[in-house]
């Protein structure tokens, strides 16, 4: 039981102003002795709650699994009706991803009427680099942990559009972190296309993306800028007050 007290606290140490920490400010936050913080921070990241840039030591999407029968039940409960308005709203599919390590996983998908080639469920995983949610997420991560994605996790070919150099997919993140949303079109699958945005807590963390999926000769440039983007962004909001994320 002192063994798993103590990894809760380490896990704990990650707290808002201290997303990165060092075994020594792990040891230091915790009353741990450096070697303690060690092997538990080694212990954690073995597990995948954690990740390290080498020297510094920080949370991954999986610790959102511990609170999955509490924080995340709201969250998401509070995510699904504003996801089903917008999927009435444009007839189209939306849905709702976090990122795990170099994959989306889906939380929620909203079909429509609308068929789409590409079959999708909660719980299904996607490379990130091809998904407009990926993408979202990816910008969003701190420099080392970008950096570390670039160096760890392969850029499969899906179809003759996948984005497999890795100075384009840099270049894309940026294009996303300026305008705040992504557009992705035929790189998973031909003919089908996303729009994502972000979704942020109170502190302006991005804890997860939404998204509309659709044909892409449905989605012209135009509209996804007049009328998609719009109402991600709405619905981002209307989340973010709703839950107090």
């Amino acid at each position: 039981m002192q063994s798993l007290a103590r990894g809760l606290a380490v896990l704990r140490a990650f707290a808002p102003g201290h997303e990165r920490l060092t075994i020594a400010e792990a040891a230091a936050r915790t009353g741990l002795t450096r070697a303690g913080a060690r092997r538990i921070l080694l212990t954690l990241q073995h597990l995948g709650y954690i990740r390290s840039d080498s020297r510094h030591f920080f949370l991954t999407a999986r610790v959102l699994d511990l609170a999955r029968g509490f924080g995340e039940r709201a969250l998401w409960d509070a995510t699904r009706p504003v996801l089903q308005s917008v999927a009435d709203a444009l007839n189209e599919t939306t849905s709702a991803g976090v990122l795990d390590g170099a994959e989306v996983v889906y939380v929620l998908r909203i079909p429509s009427a609308r068929p789409l080639h590409i079959g999708v469920s909660p719980g299904t995983r996607l490379p990130a680099h091809v998904s407009s949610m990926g993408r979202v997420l990816l910008a969003a991560l701190p420099g080392p942990a970008l950096e570390e994605y670039f160096r760890t996790s392969p850029l499969r070919r899906f179809t003759k559009f996948t984005v497999t150099d890795p100075s384009v997919l840099r270049a894309r993140l940026d294009e996303v972190r300026a305008q705040g949303w992504s557009y992705v079109k035929g790189e998973i699958e031909e003919g089908v296309s996303g729009v994502s945005v972000p979704l942020a807590d109170k502190a302006g963390r991005v804890i997860a993306a939404l998204n509309v999926s659709t044909n892409a000769e449905r989605a012209s440039m135009q509209e996804v800028r007049r009328t998609i983007v719009p109402a991600l962004q709405a619905a981002a909001v209307r989340i973010s007050v709703n839950t107090g994320a």
